[in-house]
This record gives C-alpha cells, sequence and structure tokens, in this order.
C-alpha cells in the first residue's frame, strides 16, 4: 500500500511537471528525474508560499489552485505582479540569483504547489542544457506579460483601464454581438491588477452597466457590445 501511494504522487507529479508549457516533450525518463527533485506543498487560502526577500529554494509549478505574486509599496498598497493557475510556473529567474524571491506569493484559494528544487536542477540543466533555452522561453513569457502590463498601467484611468483589460478579451472588438467573460479571480484581485481599490473598480463597473456597455452576473461581466466598448477606449486614449 505504501508503495502504491507513493507511485500514485509520483505520477501525480509527472503528470503536473508534463502539463508544464516548461517541460511540454520532456521523455518520461527526465520527467522522473524531474519529479525526484520536487516537493509538493499544500497552502490553505490566503497562506504565504514565500515572502520578498527570502532565500530561493527553487521555483514552482501550481497543481491546483492559485497564486497571486505581488509585491507591497512603501505606502502599504499591494500591487498584484500575476496570478498563476494549474500548468503554469513561477519563480524560476532566481535559479540564476542569489538575492531571494523579488515578490510577495500567496494562495488565493485552497492549492497546492510543486516546488522544484534549486540545487537539484541546476545539477540537471547542466546535463541536459537544452532545458535553459526552454527557461529563457518562459522567462520571457513572463517579462510579456510584465511590460504589457505596465502599459496598461499607463493608461490615464480606471475606465479607460478597465475598458483595455475588457476589450483586450474579446475576440473580435469590432464585433457587435455580446461577448461573456468569466472572471478566473475576484474582483477586489482584478482591482488591485489595474492598480485600484475594489470600491472605484465597482463605481466603474456600475458606470459601464449604466450606460449599457456591460452585464454583470456573479463571475460573468458580458461585454453588450465590444464595437461600443471600443469606441469607448479610442476616445479616452484621444485617438
Amino acid at each position: 500500500m505504501v508503495n502504491s501511494l507513493a507511485q500514485y504522487k509520483q505520477v501525480a507529479v509527472v503528470n503536473t511537471l508534463r502539463s508544464c508549457r516548461l517541460f511540454a516533450g520532456l521523455a518520461i525518463e527526465d520527467l522522473n528525474h524531474l519529479a525526484d527533485i520536487t516537493l509538493v506543498k499544500s497552502l490553505d487560502k490566503g497562506e504565504y508560499l514565500f515572502r520578498e526577500g527570502e532565500p530561493s529554494h527553487g521555483f514552482y509549478l501550481v497543481q491546483k489552485g492559485a497564486i497571486n505574486v505581488h509585491r507591497v509599496n512603501a505606502a502599504g498598497k499591494e500591487q498584484v505582479i500575476h496570478i498563476f493557475r494549474t500548468g503554469e510556473s513561477f519563480a524560476e529567474a532566481t535559479l540564476a540569483t542569489d538575492t531571494g524571491y523579488p515578490a510577495d506569493a500567496r494562495a488565493l484559494e485552497s492549492s497546492q504547489v510543486l516546488l522544484v528544487q534549486k540545487v537539484g536542477f541546476l545539477s540537471l540543466l547542466r546535463r541536459q542544457p537544452e532545458l535553459a533555452l526552454r527557461m529563457l522561453g518562459s522567462m520571457s513569457l513572463h517579462l510579456r506579460a510584465l511590460v504589457s502590463q505596465l502599459e496598461d498601467l499607463t493608461l490615464k484611468d480606471v475606465e479607460t483601464r478597465l475598458a483595455n483589460w475588457l476589450v483586450k478579451r474579446c475576440p473580435d472588438p469590432k464585433a457587435t454581438a455580446p461577448v461573456a467573460i468569466e472572471l478566473a479571480m475576484t474582483k477586489r484581485i482584478l482591482a488591485a491588477e489595474l492598480g485600484t481599490v475594489s470600491e472605484t473598480f465597482s463605481r466603474t463597473l456600475a458606470k459601464f452597466r449604466e450606460q449599457k456597455l456591460i452585464a454583470v452576473k456573479g463571475k460573468t461581466v458580458t461585454v453588450l457590445s465590444p464595437a461600443r466598448l471600443s469606441d469607448l477606449l479610442r476616445r479616452n486614449l484621444g485617438e
């Protein structure tokens, strides 16, 4: 029974590793080697995985749940960097530095993550140099997401930032048919991603509802006409 349980856990870890873009296409032998240097950690909702400045023990993959990576500024305001979900990896950059984790990471819900241990993984990289190229690709994607978020935060007001966020999630911004967008996070977290507070975010949502631009039901925001919302965005941007 003990061996069966250990084998089941090994298979579950390997399956999570395989689902991550970073390790897609690796041979089962390589995945098993990775699993041998991987630890499983469970987190309750609100529990911190690591704090900014803490020594890095490796990087993480989300097996289930959601991890909010954020920083807190001098005024005590939390700015969300990204929310990582099942199959996504984060904190890879700490493999190349001794400065520790550059941000805080907290579970948004009951979650389980895999820690790919730093020492073991660096040893594996020396034997499998093609993995280093995959790491660069993964960090490049994270950088693109951060640059995109920075560009969004420079937009002049919350109304413009929210309109931009919604339009980006419409397959065709020129369409007139409604588009339903499922929020994968709470409105408080989305407000933080947009660089504002819950109260301002809620007022902006209400304003869009009054203007018949959106409808909101639970975690579903329906853009009633992407074309109209795009027009508002262009006007706000002075285009």
